[in-house]
């Protein structure tokens, strides 16, 4: 029986030599016979569902998905174009997810923190920090794909989801204010209206806050466990997610061929160049005018950070980084309250990426955005981002959320997924990454940093460096 390790390396031998011998045969004109082709192609596929089998980790059949979706689009288009059903399904599943997970998200993001007036300068500090970065956060990204345009360019078959498509509806400065507000939170959720849901949400969440406890806290509750049971709703159906990204790759490949996946590597340099931007202009100018020192914050993020990345998991680095910035200097009662707090507040990656995605979706729909549409959506994402650190793939119900409801084709979304698990390990790395600098900023601006034990942290990095 073959190990993970050698079907991995099994699998990077057979696409090597697959990707060889295409270039040999489309530019040395080896001519080739398909019966030799069609097999060879196939072979890293099979390779990969048994990897799959063996490491059962829905990103590792997500990259199947992709894979097999598109081979099986380019070898059988026929059926391939008939395939768009079950990605449907899976859109469907997810858009029920969106309102009653931003309710209770939001509810208990702002109810459950009501001890905000006793912490007083500490809580509003955060919250301004949180949502100047994530703001910026927002506008690089819109700012990255908009120059690279990657979506540009896609021509999307014609299906049930984008037939009779046209861009967003002209509308004056009043109407774009009135449609902010909901005026039937029922009509709001039946319309996918998601910034009045979010709306609702917030001033639900105060007025939550400004009642006695004993009204208070079974709402609270409610909410709580809403949250609990949409995530876990939510991970249900993407148990279904490879099914949904076989389907629409195929059926996206059978209609346009195999140049959709051209766009799709263009996305993703996109967004790792808009991460890298974010760290070096925005992160690391943070560190400077907070005098933090740069190379000893690096050293103490390193390991939370690449355990965030590997497993794409902000909850998995969170008790390491907690240590960390402790270890680093930060006192533990703002590390205890900031790192958790900016885990519903402060998603640097996530809210890049979100921008970025939503800006391709509607270039890959031919949609040519007027930039007051695109501020009007940055202001969605920016309160819809908030709270949903929690679940898996959270960012595809809030994508998918934000598209529908400015009238933009869903099914670049589907091919999004496909590099998804990609793009996720980036924006969680980050937002471990910007957590943590949070906590650093608000202590030194609390005057609390212990710059001495983050110079012994650096020295004793630096020692052990050097003795291994």
């Amino acid at each position: 029986m073959y190990s993970k390790t050698h079907l991995l390396a099994g699998f990077f031998v057979c696409v090597t030599l697959v990707i060889i011998l295409l270039f040999a045969d489309h530019y040395a004109s080896l001519n080739l016979p398909e019966g030799m082709l069609v097999p060879l192609r196939w072979l890293p596929v099979l390779i990969l569902f048994l990897y799959a089998l063996r490491s059962k980790s829905l990103t590792t059949w997500i990259f199947f998905a992709m894979l097999a979706g598109g081979e099986f689009g380019h070898d059988f288009p026929s059926l391939a174009t008939n395939m768009d059903v079950l990605s449907l399904i899976f859109l469907r599943l997810i858009k029920t997810i969106i309102a009653p997970l931003l309710f209770g998200t939001l509810v208990v993001g702002i109810a459950g923190h009501s001890d905000l007036k006793q912490t007083g300068r500490l809580g509003w500090k955060s919250i301004l920090y949180f949502e100047l970065v994530t703001t910026i956060a927002l506008f690089l990204g819109l700012a990255a794909i908009n120059i690279s345009r990657a979506g540009v360019g896609l021509v999307l078959p014609e299906s049930a989801d984008i037939k009779d498509l046209t861009g967003p509806a002209h509308q004056g400065w009043k109407d774009i204010i009135l449609h902010i507000f909901p005026e039937n939170i029922a009509k709001s959720i039946a319309g996918a209206e998601i910034l009045q849901i979010v709306v609702f949400s917030i001033l639900f969440g105060i007025a939550m806050v400004m009642v006695a406890e004993k009204y208070r806290m079974p709402m609270l509750t409610f909410a709580r466990s809403l949250s609990e049971v949409m995530f876990k709703f939510t991970k249900i159906i993407m148990y279904f997610a490879p099914v949904a990204v076989f389907a629409s790759i195929a059926f996206i490949v059978g209609h346009m061929g195999i140049v959709v996946i051209i766009s799709l590597l263009k996305l993703l340099g996109t967004l790792y160049i808009a991460l890298l931007a974010f760290m070096l202009f925005v992160l690391l100018p943070v560190c400077l005018l907070a005098k933090i020192p740069v190379r000893g914050f690096i050293r103490a993020i390193t390991e939370p950070a690449t355990i965030a990345f590997a497993t794409t998991s902000s909850e998995a680095a969170l008790p390491l980084a907690m240590q960390k910035m402790e270890e680093f200097g930060v006192p533990q009662k703002i590390v205890s309250f900031v790192l958790p707090l900016g885990y519903t507040f402060n998603l640097d990656g996530t809210t890049l990426y979100l921008s970025l995605a939503s800006v391709f979706v509607a270039q890959a729909s031919g949609i040519d955005m007027p930039f007051g549409t695109q501020l009007l959506m940055l202001l969605t994402l920016m309160l819809t981002s908030k709270g949903v650190a929690g679940v898996s793939r959270a960012s595809l119900v809030i994508l998918l959320g934000t598209v529908s409801s400015f009238g933009l084709s869903t099914l670049p979304v589907f091919l999004i997924l496909g590099v998804d698990a990609l793009m996720d390990m980036g924006r969680t790395a980050t937002n471990v990454i910007g957590n943590s600098l949070a906590s650093v900023v608000i202590a030194r601006w609390e005057k609390e940093f212990d710059s001495e034990k983050a110079g012994r942290m650096s020295m004793v990095k630096k020692a052990e460096s050097l003795y291994d």
